[in-house]
């Protein structure tokens, strides 16, 4: 196979992205490189979410490639996000219900299919997309959602400043895994006779575990060193506006109160949780730049594509809540830009596009066949502006949708045009939600009630994707069945240790009630 030095490269983009060796006589195919990170929030890549924090190399990715300014996870938290992106399907389809239950280990991703036709492969960092992972705690609260009642699951969000204005690398374990791909990329991708596909998983900007709260806690700190924090335009920093408690739609209070955030907030608390977010991206964005500079430095971008994408964003106080497990825009709208490979430099794009559309751009430019199955659609048209594509054949919505912990319905969010339309459970019982975002951009203002043949004609449309109310059901069948054989395999043990989860502190308050409400859930048919 011929090297890179020796490539005219051309973009057959009817088809497939396409390099040819100098004789015409055979094709190479480009280096794929994705740096996925976890909870970032995809509006700080473009104006004016860009304008709060510095971040240099999402800035260059999008000066020299694309932006996309619509892109949103198919379901906001860790797993069933990045089972969508692995397998190009929705979470309905593969059964990835949340982050206990995904992708079977033997699926095969869009990467098995890459080193199947001739890559070198190399997976760094978190995954996070195979069923079996995660805290029993985790788990266990997913399962008992529809339990009716209120117990805080995370602990409250605070923020923790470590280091001085010299330290740099606070999430040691982000930046050795970030050594390790960049190293690999001077060592054996420039080394290379065939081409390769790399993959990068950050767990930053996602907040670190509250270890003060014991093992099974979550992640509720934003922790950062002074040196991020001077990134941070903090006079660019927003206070998000909050419904009263009284106010919020039940599936949202449901949240906002097992995520420890119906207490008291001033706004300067706000404000520094939200600061060392910021400054936690700007680390993140940095581990994405030593990437970048890997391949400058290699000779490799031109013959690279390069992208940088996020699992789901992170709602930093936004509707009264932290961490993601929302249809909101802070939880749901991620990054995702392309650069490299000859693409046309500042590309901004409109059209919604979803994590599922990763899987086959990856098969498309390497011009292999998109097998039957797959919801998403090749996003090559979009980043290389082929005038021959029909456009119309493209969704005008993306579909997203949760099934796990901190909300007790499965969600559903249809994004079509300035409209968000979330419904929940089986479409009658928990009112829906709708939003222009084209006027309401902190989705305040459900109108939903107001206008009732739109949210027909947006429900209908939702229905011809996917039939919610038989999926919520059978992701309530689901929750059942793996709670009765968790608890049933513990015996004697089941009392303590249901009552020693992330829950603890509350369930004292009444453990023999807790533990009757849900053996009647688990008598209720249906």
């Amino acid at each position: 196979m011929c090297g890179f030095r020796t490539v005219v490269f051309l973009c057959c983009l009817n088809t497939n992205a396409l390099v040819w060796c100098a004789n015409g006589t055979r094709t190479l195919r480009p280096n794929i490189v994705m740096v996925m990170s976890d909870a970032f929030d995809g509006r700080l890549t473009f104006h004016p979410g860009s304008q709060v924090v510095q971040l240099p190399y999402v800035s260059y990715l999008r000066e020299q490639g694309a932006v996309f300014l619509n892109a949103y996870t198919n379901s906001p938290i860790c797993c069933p996000s990045r089972a969508a992106m692995w397998s190009g399907r929705f979470v309905h389809l593969t059964q990835s219900w949340n982050n206990f239950k995904c992708l079977d280990k033997n699926y095969t991703t869009w990467m098995d299919i890459l080193q199947q036709t001739g890559y070198h492969t190399k997976s760094l960092g978190k995954l996070d997309f195979t069923s079996g992972g995660h805290s029993v705690s985790n788990r266990v609260e997913a399962w008992t959602r529809d339990v009716p009642f209120l117990l805080r699951q995370e602990g409250r969000p605070v923020t923790d400043l470590t280091g001085d204005t010299s330290t740099v690398r606070v999430m040691t374990k982000d930046w050795k895994t970030t050594d390790t791909a960049v190293q690999w990329i001077r060592d054996m991708g420039a080394s290379l006779s065939q081409p390769f596909a790399l993959y990068l998983g950050l767990n930053l900007p996602h907040p670190y575990p509250t270890n003060s709260l014991g093992p099974n806690a979550g992640g509720s700190t934003f922790r950062t060193s002074p040196y991020w924090l001077k990134k941070v335009s903090r006079e660019h920093i927003s206070v998000p506006k909050w419904l009263p408690l009284a106010e919020m739609h039940p599936v949202d209070f449901y949240s906002t109160f097992t995520k420890n955030c119906s207490s008291n907030f001033t706004e300067e608390e706000m404000r520094d949780i939200r600061a060392f977010y910021y400054a936690m991206c700007a680390e993140a964005d940095a581990m994405l730049g030593e990437v970048v500079s890997a391949l400058l430095d290699a000779g490799l971008l031109s013959s690279t594509l390069i992208m940088f994408t996020s699992d789901h964003g992170e709602l930093t106080m936004e509707h009264r809540q932290f961490y993601k497990m929302s249809m909101f825009e802070g939880s749901s709208h991620i990054a995702l830009l392309m650069a490299g490979f000859n693409m046309k430099p500042g590309l901004e794009v409109q059209q919604p596009v979803s994590l599922v559309d990763i899987y086959p751009t990856v098969l498309d430019l390497i011009g292999i066949p998109v097998p039957p199955g797959v919801s998403g659609h090749s996003l090559l048209p979009l980043m290389y502006q082929s005038s021959s594509y029909d456009y119309k054949a493209r969704p005008s919505w993306v579909l997203s949708e949760y099934h796990g912990c901190n909300a007790n319905a499965s969600t559903y969010m249809l994004k079509a045009g300035p409209w968000k339309y979330i419904a929940y459970a089986d479409g009658s019982s928990v009112p829906p939600q709708l939003f222009d975002l084209s006027t309401d951009k902190e989705e305040l203002n459900n109108m939903a009630p107001q206008l009732p043949r739109l949210c027909q004609h947006l429900d209908k449309l939702l229905r011809s994707i996917v039939n919610y109310p038989v999926i919520s059901q059978a992701v309530h069948h689901y929750n059942k069945q793996q709670f009765s054989a968790w608890r049933d395999s513990l015996g004697d043990s089941y009392s303590n240790v249901i009552a020693s989860l992330r829950w603890h502190e509350d369930w004292q308050k009444d453990p023999k009630g807790y533990e009757k409400a849900i053996e009647e859930w688990l008598s209720m048919s249906g």
